[in-house]
This record gives C-alpha cells, sequence and structure tokens, in this order.
C-alpha cells in the first residue's frame, strides 16, 4: 500500500473524467454504467446522494500523477437500490443491539448489471484497492464493507483478501451462430415455447400496437419526457418511488446519448409504453434497464422488454442481451441463467462466520438451482 497514494472523494464530479474512464477501458468487463459520465449524473441529478441514502466515499489509488485504481464506493444508510439482499443481516444485528448501517458499498447505485468493479491498472493495484477499502471500513468503525456484481479479475483480489463471496442467478441472452434473426432465434427453441412466444406476439399485434425504435441522439426531449412518465407509474403500480429523477435522463441525453436506445409502443399514432435499453457497441451487448405503460395491454411487457430487443439486437449483430435482476420468467422468452457474485467483509467476528455458514449453504441452493433451470432450457437440445 506504500506504492500508492489514497485519496477519498466525497464529490464524484471532482474526480478526471478521462482518467476515469482510461483506466475504465483497460479492464476485462467495462460497461456504460462505470463511466465517470454515469457515475457523475447520478450524483448531480441528486438521485445517488447522502440525501438519498448514498453518501459517495469514491476511493482512489494514486502512482505519483497516475490513477492506478479506483472504485465507486457509498457510505449506506439502507440496503434499497442494491439488488443483493441482506436484511436479514441488519435485523440479525439489531435484535442484538448492534448497527449495521452505515456500511460500505461498492457499486453502481440501483444497476445490476454484472462488470468490473474495482478499477485498477494491474491486478496488484487492484488488490491494493481492496485492501483501501477494506481499510476504510475498519477506520470509520463501519460493520461491513460490501463488493456488487464484480467480474473475474475482481474475484481473483477478493479470493487473495478473504471475503465471503455470494452467488446469485440472472437471465441473460447470448447470440448461437445460428441465431441471424428472430425467426432463427425461434426456429431453435422447443415448440411449446414457440407457440407461446407466437401467442404473445400475435395478441399485441392485434391490439394494435406497433414499435417504432430511436437510439442516441434520435431520442428527443419529448420522448424522453413520455418515458419518464411510463417510468413513474411503474413504481406508482408498486407503490414506491422511483430511485432516478427525471435530470438524471436529461444529463444521460446530454453526456451518453450513444447509449441508450428506446423502444416505443404506439397504437393508432399515439404512444402507450416504452422501454428502455442501455446500448455498448464496442462490446456488443444491450442491457434491459427500465420500463412502463400508460395502460394494461395482454402481454405488451414482454413484447417491449424482451422480444422487440431480442429482434433489435439480431438485427444490429449484438452478442448479448442482459435482462436485469431475476426472473424466472425470463427463460420462456430465450434467456438462459447466469450466475452472478456479490463479496462481503463483516467486522464482527462471530458474525462473520455465521454469515459465512449461511453463504456455503445458500451458494450450494444457488448451485443447484442454476443446474434445475439449465435441465429446463427453452432450447432444442443439440442433436
Amino acid at each position: 500500500m506504500s506504492d500508492y497514494r489514497i485519496r477519498v472523494v466525497d464529490d464524484p464530479t471532482s474526480l478526471d473524467g478521462a482518467a476515469w474512464d482510461a483506466l475504465l477501458a483497460r479492464q476485462a468487463r467495462p460497461t456504460p454504467f462505470m463511466r465517470h459520465a454515469y457515475l457523475a449524473a447520478l450524483h448531480s441529478s441528486g438521485s445517488a446522494t447522502a440525501r438519498s441514502g448514498w453518501t459517495p466515499r469514491f476511493v482512489t489509488l494514486w502512482a505519483g500523477d497516475e490513477l492506478a485504481a479506483a472504485a465507486p464506493a457509498y457510505l449506506k444508510a439502507h440496503s434499497y437500490g442494491e439488488y443483493v439482499f441482506d436484511w436479514a443481516w441488519a435485523e440479525a444485528y439489531q435484535r442484538h443491539g448492534l448497527a449495521y448501517f452505515p456500511k460500505l458499498l461498492v457499486a453502481v447505485p440501483f444497476t445490476p448489471v454484472p462488470g468490473s468493479r474495482l478499477l485498477a491498472r494491474d491486478d496488484a493495484a487492484r488488490s491494493a484497492l481492496l485492501r483501501a477499502l477494506q481499510g476504510l471500513a475498519e477506520e470509520q468503525g463501519l460493520s461491513s464493507a460490501h463488493l456488487l456484481f464484480h467480474d473475474e479479475a475482481d474475484a481473483r483480489a477478493v479470493a487473495e483478501a478473504g471475503w465471503m463471496v455470494r452467488h446469485n442467478v440472472q437471465f441473460h441472452w447470448q447470440r448461437q451462430p445460428a441465431e441471424t434473426d428472430f425467426a432463427s432465434l425461434l426456429a431453435a427453441m422447443q415448440r411449446d415455447k414457440r407457440k407461446k412466444i407466437s401467442q404473445e406476439r400475435r395478441r399485441v399485434a392485434e391490439a394494435g400496437i406497433t414499435f417504432r425504435v430511436a437510439e442516441g441522439a434520435a431520442i428527443d426531449k419529448g420522448l424522453w419526457d413520455f418515458f419518464y412518465r411510463c417510468y413513474t407509474l411503474t413504481y406508482r403500480a408498486h407503490h414506491s418511488t422511483p430511485y432516478l429523477s427525471r435530470d438524471f435522463f436529461a444529463r444521460m441525453a446530454r453526456t451518453m446519448p450513444a447509449h441508450w436506445v428506446m423502444f416505443v409502443a404506439e397504437r393508432d399514432g399515439a404512444p402507450i409504453a416504452a422501454s428502455l435499453v442501455a446500448l455498448d457497441r464496442g462490446e456488443g451487448v444491450a442491457y434491459g434497464r427500465y420500463w412502463g405503460a400508460l395502460e394494461h395491454v395482454p402481454c405488451l411487457h414482454f413484447e417491449a422488454c424482451y422480444y422487440q430487443p431480442l429482434a433489435w439486437c439480431l438485427a444490429q449483430g449484438l452478442r448479448r442481451f442482459e435482462g436485469g435482476a431475476q426472473g424466472e420468467h425470463k427463460m420462456a422468452r430465450g434467456l438462459l441463467p447466469v450466475e452472478t457474485a456479490s463479496a462481503h467483509w463483516l467486522a464482527h467476528p462471530a458474525f462473520a462466520q455465521a454469515v459465512d455458514d449461511f453463504l456455503q449453504r445458500e451458494g450450494e441452493g444457488v448451485a443447484a438451482y442454476v443446474d434445475e433451470l439449465r435441465e429446463r432450457s427453452p432450447f432444442k437440445s443439440a442433436g
């Protein structure tokens, strides 16, 4: 650690965006969500700030004037917006008269997308960064430190540091060589799944719904306004408050327009629903993110969030579509199970041991669940 100068930053906008993004570009699994503009927009728009329970404590390591490693870290006053659920741990702490919050969290707020989290110029810097994060948690007397949806390079640093690992499942589509368009994707599926998808798509078409796709700068202010209206209605339907402000999406339109695609459902020329997909053309990956509708139309959710994006990905030559957190129903739409991981350090030895025991059992259950899901693949068996 003596080779590096540690700097903890409480305002992400104060960091050199070019240096941050250059470091990100060197990682094994970069995503648009780790770009400086994305993280800065979360902060500047008021979406992820101390007021919303996300107090920035970005940890950076410097070798002279060079940014050698960096991670988006936050002091968290709750566990909302994380998609790795540790409420039971917090309740156990409370029952024993201990404070679980605040905790230190390394993550992209509200974004359960796997990728590089510990940005580093090499493995040595990555390990030093993880030690600095743990050191910050210890120095501030925090209950714990957590690293969410990390990649394989991060996993090596985690294993070296002895952090506990937790496994979960998402559903992603990976292009196969024979899949050139949506018809060929359907042809590769089992008959009952193919029939169900065709029926769902027909119901939407018979309801008079058509779609148009807007990418990048073609998503004008009117479309962003309409999408945000739909987005807020989704949260209202679940009696909750949207995580992201309208200003956040305005900043995305200004600073990262090339990373967004919108699928707009229309009837009689008027928009009634929209889904928003993030895009990384360089990596050949699209990410399902948000959706909403002004009214309920049977099967419209599946069409807007899966079938339209999948058909578009195939037409655009993309190699992967990530469907987001949870949702076993996505398998029937052609997305297959993929294991994700998070890593955890707890300061209290007894609680750390109890959580480690739990994670061992949970991990065995997740592995068995993934095996079971793969046995139920919607695709025809090879040969």
